[in-house]
């Protein structure tokens, strides 16, 4: 298991990356914010769902997500249509212009991502890749507990090392 101050240096990494996000958010276009964005991304990924699922794989309240897709609709990106099995619920389904948009998304973030890393080695890319997608899935898999951490092995400092 890693030490602790591991463990600290990643907690503040997670904080900095923060700037990553925010750059990424500033280059997408003025009328497709986060939100927006994230609701194609998740339609774009997963397929045609009902507001709940979407909330679900959003991890947000039914309220920010109902926002969210008005936001969508209003613009063309996604269509609400009966859900054939409920006809109280809606079906939400990416149209034409959203899949468009998304594919702009997705070409901004690239374009952005290659320029940033483009001293990287592929091996580095894939590598950070990767290790992303392994901690994420260790989130994914785990069920969310109130409970305290387990233990880390503390380092010991001595005064001469601090």
């Amino acid at each position: 298991m890693a030490e602790r101050a591991q463990y600290e240096e990643l907690v503040r990494q997670f904080s900095a990356f923060g700037a990553v996000k925010r750059e990424l958010g500033r280059i997408m276009p003025a009328d497709c914010p986060g939100g927006s964005a994230a609701v194609l991304t998740v339609l774009g990924r997963h397929g045609d769902m009902r507001m709940s699922k979407l909330a679900e794989l959003l991890a947000v309240d039914m309220s920010v997500t109902s926002r969210h897709v008005a936001h969508v609709v209003a613009r063309g990106w996604i269509e609400r249509s009966p859900d054939p099995a409920d006809k109280r619920s809606r079906i939400l389904r990416l149209t034409p212009a959203g899949h468009a948009q998304l594919d702009e998304l997705s070409r901004r973030t690239t374009e952005v991502l290659a320029e940033r890393l483009s001293d990287w080695t592929d091996e580095d890319v894939g590598r950070l890749t990767d290790l992303m997608a392994r901690l994420r899935e260790s989130f994914d898999c785990r069920p969310a507990t109130r409970a305290a951490p387990p233990a880390v092995e503390q380092t010991t400092r001595t005064p001469a090392s601090t």
